[in-house]
């Protein structure tokens, strides 16, 4: 069984009960789910955890819902691998990709919706929804097919086709919003209010963001039980980068790390950096932008959680960068060729940021740093097609030879 004692206001600290709502009446802030950490401290332990599933559900006992209400699809404990070869180019010894774009449908949201999908069931919804800026529409369609629930996803129209497809193959209603990630999910907040829907990231968010969590749970306890040193993480929302602060916080508050003393980093693209910007110009207050960059997955202009954001870089003596949208595919494109990871524009956004951070002294060499990667290359193609020239020949050796000969001069000289 969960140990949620209820859910309590971030700003005022009102606290209400165990329902689908998502901010206080009384003054506007956000809720949040809150734990009994007294009970909890009281079962946990590594040895229980490592006796659960290979799954984000070994950690259960920290998440806010009944384990047996989970729709179990192997979300979770995703490979941390030690990028030795991107690490050498960088100048960094510790390097670790969290590579969560192994998930079932191939990025970290997955893990939110696992929480989400199984609060909805629990509250008895019949339909499962989303607004998205495109991972998300993909991973609750996957999830509310699972459940044999109705499902709705919301999206921007200009939205990658790779993700589309990655939707609407599980048989989800397909919402195109001729308009950016901030009018889809002011349209879906509407729909909330006169919909008996479960909208994950909306009226169902204080317990959905609880799943981002597990990504603080998963390094600590594949890094032997400690915290890194750095975490590089993109952003968005901000709900990402907050969430896997509050988990290394957690797990120190009940003694199964020492304390954490990561720092936190950020990376936003240029095209869409309202966070970063707002860090740059030491302001807590976050002024929303109208987003025009490739990183769709990160194009959320007015970022629920970047109030937040912004304190956890104050409290672990961490940062925001800004990637220009020129290099994020560089950044694709260098992860790729030295660790054999093809991941999505999000990820090029956090290895273009993570090279800023070497560069500017943020990381030293022997720092333990993980580089969350979030999202599969495959959902966006389109941004790397540029940087693919096959040699083309016919079956006849001479002319391969031929045409070899001229690819390899076409591209010394080109």
């Amino acid at each position: 069984m969960s140990h949620v004692k209820g859910l309590r206001c971030r700003e005022c600290g009102n606290e209400y009960p165990v329902e689908p709502i998502y901010v206080c009446d009384f003054c506007f802030g956000p809720l949040e789910v809150d734990y009994d950490y007294d009970s909890i401290a009281r079962v946990i332990s590594r040895d229980r955890i490592a006796k659960g599933p290979m799954t984000m559900w070994r950690y259960h006992d920290l998440l806010p819902v009944d384990a047996g209400m989970a729709l179990e699809m192997g979300t979770g404990f995703t490979p941390l691998i030690h990028a030795k070869n991107l690490g050498g180019k960088l100048g960094l010894n510790k390097l670790y990709i969290k590579n969560d774009s192994v998930n079932p449908t191939f990025s970290f949201k997955d893990r939110v919706v696992s929480v989400a999908s199984a609060k909805a069931l629990e509250f008895e919804f019949d339909t499962l929804a989303c607004a998205s800026t495109g991972n998300l529409a993909g991973s609750v369609s996957a999830h509310g097919a699972k459940a044999g629930m109705k499902t709705v996803v919301f999206f921007p129209s200009d939205l990658e086709k790779g993700k589309i497809l990655g939707a609407g193959i599980y048989g989800a209603t397909l919402v195109a919003v001729k308009g950016n990630y901030d009018q889809v999910n002011r349209l879906c907040s509407e729909l909330a209010d006169n919909h008996r829907w479960a909208f994950v990231n909306i009226n169902l968010r204080p317990f959905y963001s609880e799943g981002s969590k597990t990504l603080a749970y998963e390094v600590a306890e594949q890094l032997g039980w400690r915290a890194p040193d750095v975490c590089v993480v993109p952003g968005a929302s901000g709900s990402l980068f907050t969430k896997i602060w509050k988990g290394f916080k957690e797990l120190t508050d009940l003694g199964l790390i020492d304390k954490a003393k990561t720092r936190m980093h950020m990376t936003q693209p240029e095209g869409c950096s309202p966070i970063a910007r707002a860090f740059e110009d030491g302001t807590p207050h976050v002024r929303p932008v109208t987003p025009d960059t490739i990183a769709k997955s990160l194009a959320i202009g007015n970022p629920a959680d970047g109030f937040y954001s912004i304190k956890t870089m104050e409290d672990t003596a961490g940062s925001a960068v800004i990637a220009p949208e020129d290099e994020i595919v560089e950044g694709i494109q260098l992860l790729a060729e030295t660790e054999g990871i093809f991941t999505e524009t999000a990820g090029g956004v956090v290895i273009s940021g993570l090279r800023k951070l070497v560069r500017s002294g943020a990381i030293k060499p022997d720092d333990v740093t993980v580089a969350y990667i979030t999202g599969n290359g495959l959902k966006t193609q389109e941004a790397v097609e540029g940087l693919i020239n096959p040699v083309y020949t016919s079956p006849d050796y001479a002319d391969f030879t031929k045409s070899m000969k001229a690819w390899e001069n076409g591209n010394k000289h080109g």
